[in-house]
């Protein structure tokens, strides 16, 4: 794994830092609200939502670092699962300013091809832009190409292929057809959508066509089985801190020098993986002297709850450090009574 990842992540910022320089407060805000408009509605779009460099810029400005945190973490979880694998090529679909490329490059180091496929010409060529301003070869020399992403989209084979906050903005059968040729066209597949519940149902239906496909669920799932979760009731998401520059505060009109941005996402592979052995699907409940933890077990165990206390020693310990979105217990945990 790259080692390099808050390099990154700075970087970015610093490549985001100059984008609404000369654009009228007053258009960049009109910018900002009507994007949130759009990702935030319920009737899929079926078209590009970036319409002109206005539009671009304050996306990149608004969205790019939440984005780029959430994808990371879910690139983290195929990592955990496949600690010796590194993808020498990425495709990303739908992959408007490159937020996904940035969070690829943060994950893995090593020589790497990258395409970005997008429907809307002014995303392409921003996220250009904000590549060469970077220090990473894959990124500089990514090739970033006008497609409409939907029925008949052709990808060229990688080795990671990844969708991200993209399926919401696509009708059911053009979804069916991009997670179809992603899962034909990469030997892993990594779908991320936002932390609603109509986004976990759109990666539950992704991570059943997957599997049906033939790959395997490397994470966030333990198991290729069911989901367990009774639709309506509940669904899977994660969280991602965001730290704010100056200019994301400015553009989100927020004061507080970070944000937690929620995801779903499912991450597929053709070859072999280690999934963990249950994940946290909730933030840890810390009370006087035991933490309650929320997890996602095994096919045969599925959703439960754990309660570690003081007698489980060094498990305690781990438990109050344990993030939502981790694995339980962790790889390193020290021996003590089940829990």
């Amino acid at each position: 794994m790259n080692a390099t990842a808050p390099t990154t992540a700075e970087t970015l910022r610093s490549a985001l830092g100059g984008l609404l320089d000369g654009l009228p407060p007053k258009q960049a805000a009109a910018a900002v609200e009507r994007l949130i408009a759009n990702y935030r509605g319920t009737t899929p779009t079926d078209a590009p939502v970036l319409r002109d460099r206005s539009d671009v810029a304050a996306y990149a400005a608004y969205r790019m670092p939440a984005t780029f945190e959430a994808v990371r973490s879910a690139l983290d979880g195929l990592a955990e699962a496949a600690p010796r694998w590194v993808p020498g090529s990425h495709v990303d679909v739908g992959g408007g300013t490159g937020a996904a490329t940035w969070a690829v490059d943060a994950v893995w180091d090593g020589p790497r091809t990258t395409t970005v496929l997008d429907w809307a010409e002014p995303a392409l060529a921003l996220g250009k832009e904000l590549a060469a301003r970077s220090g990473s070869d894959a990124l500089r020399t990514a090739d970033w190409r006008r497609a409409v992403i939907g029925a008949g989209i052709a990808l060229p084979d990688a080795d990671l292929v990844t969708v991200s906050y993209v399926l919401g903005e696509l009708t059911a059968e053009a979804r069916r057809a991009v997670v179809a040729e992603a899962a034909r066209a990469g030997q892993a597949v990594v779908l991320i959508e936002p932390g609603t519940p109509q986004g976990y149902l759109r990666i539950r239906e992704a991570r059943d066509q997957l599997i049906a496909a033939g790959l395997k669920v490397a994470a966030p799932c333990p198991h290729d089985g069911a989901c367990p979760i009774e639709v309506g009731q509940d669904w899977c998401h994660f969280s991602a801190r965001v730290s704010r520059s100056s200019l994301h505060r400015k553009v989100k009109g927020g004061s507080l020098p970070y944000e937690d941005e929620k995801f779903s996402y499912v991450a597929a592979t053709r070859f072999p993986t280690t999934p963990v052995p249950s994940r946290i699907t909730r933030r840890p409940q810390i009370r006087k002297g035991l933490v309650l933890l929320d997890l996602c077990g095994p096919e045969e165990t599925g959703l439960g709850r754990a309660t570690v206390t003081k007698r489980h020693g060094g498990l305690y310990k781990a438990a109050r450090d344990a993030e939502w979105g981790e694995q339980w217990p962790p790889a390193d945990a020290p021996d003590s009574p089940a829990v």
